[in-house]
This record gives C-alpha cells, sequence and structure tokens, in this order.
C-alpha cells in the first residue's frame, strides 16, 4: 500500500471516529469467528438475554445472571432495538434467528440451527441503566453496535503486508504438509503442468481458481477442520463470485522470480492486487477499523474431533486473527480519532457438548491455543480473557449408571444423522451422550503424527444436537434461552461501561 494511500485511510478512519464520537454511538463490538463457530447464535441469544434481563429486573426483582453486575445490581432498567447507523450495511436479521432456535410460529418441532454468517451485517441494541459511580451517577444509556462478519475475512488482513510471491510461496508451503497434502494433490498437479511466465490464459486462470477453491474446501470440511484458509473470499464469494478478483490461485514463483508482462503470473498478481485493494482494505477501512471490543468465537472441539494437525491449524489462525487487530489501551485521543480494540474475548463455544467438569480444561486448551496471539495484544495494554461457553445450551447434564457405575453424561436430542458408537440418530429422539474427559494436560491435544485424525488413545467424543425445546411464553415474555457463562461474557465485554 502507498504512503498515500495509506494516509487517506487514516485520514477517512479519523474523520469516522470523530463523527462516531460527536454523534455519542456508544460502543461498537465485533464479533467473529471461523466457519460453524457460532456467531449468528451468540449474537441472537446475546441479543435475547439483554432485553429479557432489562424486563427481569424491572418486574421481578429476580437475578439470573448474577456474574452481569449491572444486572446482578438491578441497575439495568431497558434494552431495546434501534435502527442501526451504517445504512449501506444489512441489518443482523435477529428475529428470524430467534424463530430458527425457536421454531417460532411453526412450532417448536421446526426449529433449527441458523444459517451461518456468509456476509457482514449489524444491529444497534440501546441499554439504559443507572449508573452508580462517578460525576454522572443516575440515568444513563448505552447503544451498543453489534458488528457481524466472517472470521475467514479476519483472516485476509495479513495479505495487506504481502505481496503475490510472498503469499504463493507460504500458500504453496502450507498444501505440502502432511495434514494437507492429499487434499491439495489435484490442484497441484495440475499447477505442475503450468508454465508461469507463459501467455496469460483466462481459461487457464479460471481452472486454477476453481481447483485452489476446491482445495480451501475440503480443507474446511469437518474431517479436517482446517482454520488457515485466505482468501476468505473464495469460501464466501457473495456478488462477487466470478469476478477476476476472485479468478486467480498461487504460483510456483520466488522471491526473485522477474514475472514477464503479459504472462500467466502477471495476470495473476494484477489479480491478487485487485483482491486486496477491492475487498481486503475496503473491509479494514469502513468496518474492522472502527471497532471497540472483540468477541472471537472458536470452535474448539471441531478441530479436538480432527486431530492434531487440525489444532496446530488453528492455533495458526488464531495466532492471525491477532495480528490482524488494531489492539491497544484505549484513551480519549485513541477513541476520537483512530480506535483501538480494548478488550478481546476469545471464547470456546459449544461448551454445552461437554460435562461442566471439562469446561475449565476446554478454557485451558484455548489459553494454549491463542498464548502468542495474547501476549501481542497485551503488549500494547488490551485485556484478553478466555472463556467456555455456550450461547445456547442444547443438552442438559445427568448421571447415567453405565456396567455397574455411574457415569457423566449429557442429554440431548442428536441431529440427524448423527452417528455416536454406530448409533444412528432420527433429529427427534433424546439420547444419553459420554463425550468423554478432556486431557488434563492441555498439550496432549498437541501431540500426534502430524494426520489430520484423533489420536488412538483420545478420550472423547462430540456429537451434534438439535436446539432445546424452550418453555412457553410467560406473560408475553419468552421464555429464557438456557446457556453456559454468558453472564460472565457480558461483564466483559460491557461491564465497565455500565458502572
Amino acid at each position: 500500500m502507498s504512503l498515500l494511500s495509506n494516509l487517506a485511510n487514516e485520514a477517512r478512519i479519523a474523520a469516522w471516529s470523530v463523527a462516531d464520537y460527536v454523534t455519542g454511538s456508544g460502543l461498537r463490538l465485533g464479533v467473529t469467528g471461523l466457519s460453524r463457530s457460532g456467531k449468528t447464535v451468540f449474537i441472537t441469544a446475546l441479543v435475547h438475554h439483554l432485553q429479557r434481563l432489562a424486563s427481569e429486573t424491572a418486574s421481578s426483582g429476580q437475578r439470573s445472571f448474577p456474574v452481569f453486575r449491572v444486572h446482578a445490581e438491578g441497575r439495568l432498567t431497558r434494552a431495546f432495538l434501534d435502527p442501526q447507523p451504517d445504512d449501506a450495511v444489512p441489518r443482523f436479521a435477529y428475529e428470524d434467528h430467534l424463530a430458527d432456535l425457536t421454531g417460532g410460529d411453526k412450532g417448536p418441532d421446526a426449529r433449527i440451527w441458523p444459517q451461518s454468517t456468509r456476509r457482514i451485517s449489524e444491529l444497534r441494541i440501546v441499554l439504559e441503566f443507572e449508573r452508580r459511580e462517578g460525576w454522572r451517577k443516575g440515568p444513563a444509556s448505552l447503544a451498543l453496535d453489534i458488528v457481524d462478519y466472517p472470521g475467514e475475512w479476519l483472516l485476509d488482513l495479513p495479505l495487506l503486508a504481502k505481496d503475490y510471491k510472498q503469499w504463493s510461496r507460504e500458500t504453496l508451503e502450507a498444501s505440502a504438509t502432511a495434514g494437507r497434502a492429499h487434499l491439495a494433490a489435484e490442484w497441484r498437479g495440475f499447477l505442475g503442468s503450468l508454465d508461469p511466465q507463459a501467455k496469460a490464459s483466462e481459461d487457464t486462470a479460471r481452472k486454477a481458481a476453481e481447483l485452489f477453491t476446491a482445495y480451501l474446501r475440503a480443507c474446511r470440511d469437518d474431517r479436517y477442520a482446517l482454520s488457515t484458509l485466505p482468501p476468505g473470499r473464495f469460501l464466501l464469494p457473495g456478488d462477487m463470485e466470478g469476478s477476476p478478483a476472485l479468478t486467480f490461485a498461487p504460483l510456483p514463483v520466488t522471491e526473485s522470480t522477474v514475472i514477464a508482462s503479459g504472462s500467466l503470473a502477471a495476470m495473476m498478481e494484477r489479480r491478487y492486487e485487485a483482491y486486496k485493494s477491492h475487498v481486503v482494505r475496503p473491509f479494514f477501512r469502513d468496518h474492522f477499523a472502527r471497532l471497540d471490543r472483540q468477541i472471537v468465537l472458536v470452535d474448539t472441539l471441531s478441530a479436538l474431533n480432527s486431530g492434531p494437525a487440525a489444532v496446530r491449524d488453528l492455533e495458526t489462525a488464531m495466532t492471525d486473527v491477532m495480528t490482524a487487530f488494531r489492539a491497544g489501551r484505549s484513551s480519549l485521543l485513541s477513541t476520537i480519532f483512530r480506535p483501538r480494540i480494548d478488550r478481546i474475548l476469545f471464547a470456546a463455544t459449544k461448551a454445552d457438548h461437554l460435562h461442566h467438569t471439562s469446561h475449565d480444561r476446554l478454557e485451558a486448551i484455548l489459553d494454549l491455543l491463542v498464548e502468542r496471539a495474547i501476549k501481542r495484544a497485551e503488549a500494547v495494554g488490551a485485556k484478553v480473557d478466555i472463556i467456555a461457553l455456550a450461547a445456547v445450551r442444547a443438552t442438559r447434564e445427568a448421571a447415567v449408571r453405565h456396567n455397574g457405575e455411574n457415569l457423566q453424561a449429557i442429554v440431548g436430542i442428536p441431529m440427524r444423522g448423527e452417528t455416536v458408537d454406530g448409533e444412528v440418530f432420527d433429529g427427534q429422539t433424546e439420547a444419553a451422550i459420554f463425550p468423554g474427559e478432556l486431557p488434563a494436560d492441555p498439550k496432549r491435544v498437541f501431540r500426534g503424527d502430524g494426520l489430520a485424525q484423533p489420536e488412538a488413545d483420545a478420550d472423547w467424543r462430540f456429537a451434534r444436537f438439535r436446539p432445546p425445546l424452550i418453555g412457553p411464553a410467560v406473560d408475553g415474555k419468552p421464555a429464557p434461552l438456557p446457556h453456559i457463562r454468558m453472564d460472565r461474557a457480558l461483564e466483559f465485554l460491557l461491564g465497565d461501561k455500565m458502572i
């Protein structure tokens, strides 16, 4: 990126930040995570809980979120949705997603998990509360702008610092590792037939891009659950599908290669730069650079199911994610002119797929996965926390007697077609599952032969469950969605702004 482009982007970010500060837009919370980490479910549950907690505090005096202090102290008085400030950004379809989770008008048998995030969206919820400290004691409000975006887009941000040759070299090296080589075989075989200095060909570029994209999709499959897969728009193209900016692929070029004008490599290089200019930079400038807080949802269990290669790849992805953040201690000047993300929460989702005795172990595994990322953030003054949570709890716990001993089980309705110990479930029948225990030593999950297969002695298995049955509404208010540790997440992300 040129110096003039850098200055122009920084000026634009500063202008927006001043406008946000003057209009009192409040707090911008980024919610991200790689595919199937539960972003849509988390945001839906977050809004549902905030609205419910406000009415709970105002009417019944009950305190169901004890760690969320503004609620526990009875100071949260109202929460309501408001029109979002960014007219060009799609609205997060909260009502539709809540209807998916509960069945809505179709009834509880129709409940499903909402579709995954495929584009950026936004939602504003205004929280009214009583401030108990400082010179502004009394009624106050906080406008919370929730920005939902695919984590795959976030992994594109490091591309801004890489030229085409470096990206090609790193991508080809990654594709040759033990966990990926068999997935990349067809694509790499095609590359072996190409001469980067040959005349540019649209058919060749399209074929290379198609095979490269197929390789990325194969890496993301549940069997392998690999995470480091930029460019992210190849997996989530949206309205850019088929455009030249998404029709390129790595080629075997070295740092010293002189790319000839009009060659295939020159075409690929030009389109790679166009991808950065027209896709990556606008996302960073218009959305990401304006965030104040961030939660990164991590589907740690899927990586554990797939084995050490997937776990190591997830660790690399989390480090790359942290590299992209503008983390640092927030101040008045940074709030006005150059916002920084001053709090980052890494959350291991789907904690309800484990017995509570393994929740702390799940946190320890995630802590190890993001260790390098945390050091980077804390070095510049940002606060970071680790949590195992379930935004919507799909299971309950039970002790089941098996072969003369009591075993800790989780009980829920497995998804249709889910297979556990040879039994295939129909999506309607409740079952007790023994997920096993996570290792006390989190380093154990990194051990293995490098292939994307679980360890032979792995003592865990994770099934997928349907959303839980929710009780009927009471006095016109929806029944609460069950959860694990959402109050702790809310306190970390919002608590200091509502003292």
